[in-house]
């Protein structure tokens, strides 16, 4: 993904860093973990139920970019940054999310002692496109790195870790093989998404997603008309947008095609049940 948008944002992050070492002053020493608890940092929502879901009531989950945030522009507030200081581990997206880029050094750096897990382990990292985790296959290893994980910062919680582990993989093999179901007979359809978040979900599935969005860009006039051309020739009447976006050109797009603009998040926090809504709003539209 393109850094250039942090090119001025070397001063921001100074200060912030500067912030995260006077409100860590503030802090009494332990007391993020003051339960008890394994603190464990992650991006974004989606990663927060894979670390519960392992972890049980051992871990404590912190989510850097929260519910309606834009992981490919935001910037860590210096309480988080603070609460980061105390954190035993970090499970970090690891396939070039923006956030990641500009600051999982920083992150990193103010917390020597923090086990940094990288999810995408074991992952093929297609085109540059960073959203692995909405692969439901994807996501089967991202929660087997972060079980290694929490085994590494939490040894004497390695029979709970593995057994939460197999229960929710078991979980991930079954809403996959109900996402093949909804979708059988749908191979080759063309899905037309605002952000190119898709692409992983549609390689698995044989869909095949048009991308309004251009490399970060809104489209140009011209790329617009080509995109409404598309949709008309395909029969395509549904344009598919993330609430953490603008849905402007999904609008405009949708009013020329007749169709309808349907909200799906890349970012919810309850993964499986947001993946089979998604499926099936993708098995549903026209």
């Amino acid at each position: 993904m393109p850094e250039a948008r942090y090119g001025g944002q070397a001063l921001c992050g100074a200060v912030l860093v500067l912030s995260f070492i006077l409100v860590a002053g503030c802090l009494g020493e332990g007391e993020a973990g003051a339960d008890g608890k394994v603190l464990v940092a992650v991006t974004i929502p989606p990663q927060a139920e894979f670390v519960e879901a392992v972890g049980g009531d051992r871990v404590d989950a912190m989510i850097l970019v929260g519910p309606g945030e834009n992981p490919h522009t935001y910037e860590p507030t210096p309480g988080q940054l603070a609460r980061l200081g105390e954190a035993a581990m970090y499970a970090k997206v690891g396939s070039g999310v923006e956030v990641e880029n500009a600051w999982m050094e920083k992150i990193a750096g103010l917390n020597p002692d923090m086990l940094v897990v990288d999810c995408s382990e074991g992952i093929e990292i297609v085109d540059g496109d960073p959203h692995i985790w909405l692969s439901p296959r994807n996501a089967a290893t991202m929660v087997a790195n972060i079980c290694d994980g929490l085994i590494a910062v939490d040894p004497e919680g390695k029979p709970i870790y593995e057994a939460n582990r197999d229960r929710y993989l078991a979980e991930l093999h079954a809403l996959d093989t109900e996402i093949v179901a909804s979708l059988d007979g749908r191979e080759g359809k063309a899905v037309l998404v605002y952000h190119p978040a898709w692409g992983y979900f549609a390689r698995d599935y044989g869909l095949k997603i048009v991308p309004i969005e251009d490399e970060g860009k809104e489209p140009t006039p011209q790329g617009l008309q080509h995109l409404i051309a598309q949709a008309r020739a395909e029969n395509i009447s549904v344009v598919f947008a993330s609430p953490e976006q603008s849905t402007r050109s999904a609008e405009v797009v949708a009013g020329e095609i007749n169709g309808s603009v349907v909200l799906v998040s890349p970012l919810e926090k309850g993964y499986i049940e947001n993946m089979r809504h998604v499926a099936g709003a993708f098995a549903g539209s026209p």
